[in-house]
């Protein structure tokens, strides 16, 4: 069983090892000329003259957090999938209570409108 954690602590390593040199390797081989128009931000090769003023509603997070729950919806429904015989009845009956609760959460959010994005 330590030799399974010793093949990871090499792999570790030598991912260390090997980023580490990459990126030693990369500054040594790039030309470097720092210029103070080369360090300003800018969009599209258009200067930033104004700040930005436009901003996000608020109705972008809320179908964000609801892409999320059902992200997890999934992410939950995975192992029962995986178990679904050993489960039997009663795993198959807390799935769907499961799915039913969150059918509830989204008609009640569609009915809301919350998920219309103007």
């Amino acid at each position: 069983m330590l030799e399974n954690y010793a093949i990871i602590g090499v792999a570790l390593i030598l991912a260390i090892v090997m980023g580490g040199s990459l990126l030693l390797l990369g500054t040594l081989i790039r030309p470097s000329k720092p210029n103070p128009k080369k360090q300003a931000p800018y969009e599209s090769g258009i200067p930033n003259i104004d700040p930005p003023t436009n901003r996000y509603t608020p109705r972008f997070y809320v179908v964000a957090l609801l892409f999320v729950v059902f992200d997890i919806e999934a992410i939950f429904l995975f192992p029962w999938a995986v178990a679904f015989d050993a489960l039997g009845l009663y795993g198959y009956i807390q799935a769907v209570i499961f799915i039913a609760l969150l059918l509830g959460g989204l008609a009640y959010e569609w009915k809301k409108g919350a998920l219309e994005w103007v």
